[in-house]
């Protein structure tokens, strides 16, 4: 835990932390929403067989223009049991005979029904245009929609697994920069996809960038400030998210075609790549992987910005190689995502956080995102009983937040640099526990 003392000399809340967070949380507000994208791209409206009478103003058998759109809509289309419209079959020939039943009575045999083999119908008065009406995803195609929100949300799975080790290889910054371009570029092309499987792939790899960035976005922040400011850091990220998310709702009130709500979340992160030039690797991340020269660096360039130039100059190669002397030996012992598990102290917090640096946080994203592609299949539950899911959704985060009390208090605490100042952690203490029950058993 020896980068805070570094960290306390450059400044770790000054002008650096300030412009670095204002960057972060801005390209959280534009990448957050799409993850909820298609609650709008993707809505169903309501629809119903295509049918010659009505739809086809070439064909018309009511040339006299007495009867009304009601009455051609119930000799062409059967009603479901609410008594409304059939949203999936059609009447093979207009039922004339159906508007001359008293609507107590019913036909004696019922008439034979097709599905939409000429297509549907939809509304537009809430959206102009979805993928669902896009590529007709209705009746029996309707699981596809739910086939490109699982590809998305399993793009998410398998970025937390890649990206998570990528990112204690490669840096932060260089990580967070690649996956903002994939993010623009993949989700600007799925605006444009010509059909909905390239549509769906292209929201796979999308899915994959997207909890990248949120992770480093954290790390890139966190590993800059001092413990005390860490959670007031993290509440503001989400806020950012939630933020984001608005925006997404005010815009999909106002722009009704899917494709340019889609390319107006998207086209934006462009822009967003021009200021990653100035955005500043972690310290922390350099000096741990051995690279102390460019960490240093790094640390100057912070006093620097926070006016804190005297320290700047003080700050040598040899006293960082002084203060960082046991993490730097820690970081000699090549390391893998399983030492996360043979930890018994770490690997409990991992364990209690799935049910400090991005490998760990990409385990927990893995089980976030196992859990996010596995919620909708608790729908399916409703076919036993309507409440039922939504009595899943809300019992596990109470037992969530049960679960937390069993983790250790993190306030104003500084971050471990290591998978040893976990494990030193857990041994200082259980040498205290030992020693307050010696001190119990001396006094009885």
């Amino acid at each position: 835990m020896a980068f805070q003392d570094l960290l306390n000399q450059v400044g770790s809340l000054g002008r650096f932390q300030i412009l670095q967070m204002t960057f972060i949380l801005t390209c959280n507000i534009i990448v957050s929403p799409h993850s909820l994208l298609e609650n709008f791209t993707a809505a169903i409206p309501d629809h119903r067989c295509w049918v010659p009478i009505l739809d086809n103003d070439t064909v018309s058998d009511n040339d006299s223009g007495i009867l009304s759109q009601e009455d051609l809509l119930r000799v062409s289309i059967p009603l479901d049991s609410n008594l409304r419209p059939e949203k999936c079959r059609r009447f093979i020939q207009p039922q004339w005979h159906l508007l001359h039943l008293n609507s107590t009575f019913s036909s004696v045999t019922e008439p034979d029904t097709e599905p939409c083999v000429d297509g549907w119908v939809y509304d537009q008065s809430t959206f102009l245009s979805t993928i669902v009406t896009e590529w007709d995803l209705v009746c029996e195609f309707q699981s596809l929609d739910s086939v490109a929100k699982f590809l998305f949300l399993t793009g998410a799975l398998v970025g937390n697994i890649l990206y998570g080790c990528l990112t204690d290889r490669f840096g932060r910054r260089l990580i967070f920069i690649c996956a903002l371009l994939q993010l623009a570029i993949t989700e600007t092309c799925a605006a444009l996809a010509p059909t909905f499987l390239i549509y769906c792939s292209l929201r796979f790899l999308a899915g994959t960038c997207f909890s990248t960035i949120l992770t480093n976005s954290g790390l890139l922040i966190i590993e800059w400030i001092k413990p005390k400011f860490q959670a007031l850091a993290t509440a503001l990220l989400l806020c950012a998210g939630a933020i984001g998310q608005i925006i997404l709702a005010g815009l999909a009130f106002t722009i009704r075609n899917w494709y340019h709500l889609h390319l107006a979340m998207s086209i934006p992160m462009f822009f967003l790549l021009v200021p990653t030039r100035w955005l500043s690797e972690s310290a922390r991340w350099l000096i741990m992987v051995n690279k102390p020269q460019k960490g240093l660096k790094e640390l100057r360039k912070v006093a620097h910005l926070n006016g804190m130039k005297n320290s700047g100059d003080v700050l040598t190669i040899e006293v960082v190689r002084t203060v960082m002397k046991e993490e730097l030996e820690a970081s000699q012992t090549k390391s893998s995502i399983w030492d996360l598990f043979r930890i018994p102290h770490l690997c409990k917090r991992i364990c209690l956080l799935s049910l400090v640096r991005a490998t760990a946080l990409g385990v927990i994203g893995i089980a976030g995102s196992i859990g996010a592609a596995l919620s909708p299949l608790f729908m399916i539950l409703k076919t036993y009983s309507p409440s039922l899911p939504w009595i899943i959704y809300g019992v596990l985060p109470f037992l969530g937040a049960l679960v937390v009390l069993l983790l250790p208090e993190t306030k104003n605490q500084p971050l471990p640099d290591s998978i040893q100042d976990v494990e030193n952690e857990g041994r200082v203490s259980r040498q205290a526990k030992q020693k307050d029950t010696f001190i119990k058993v001396t006094q009885f």
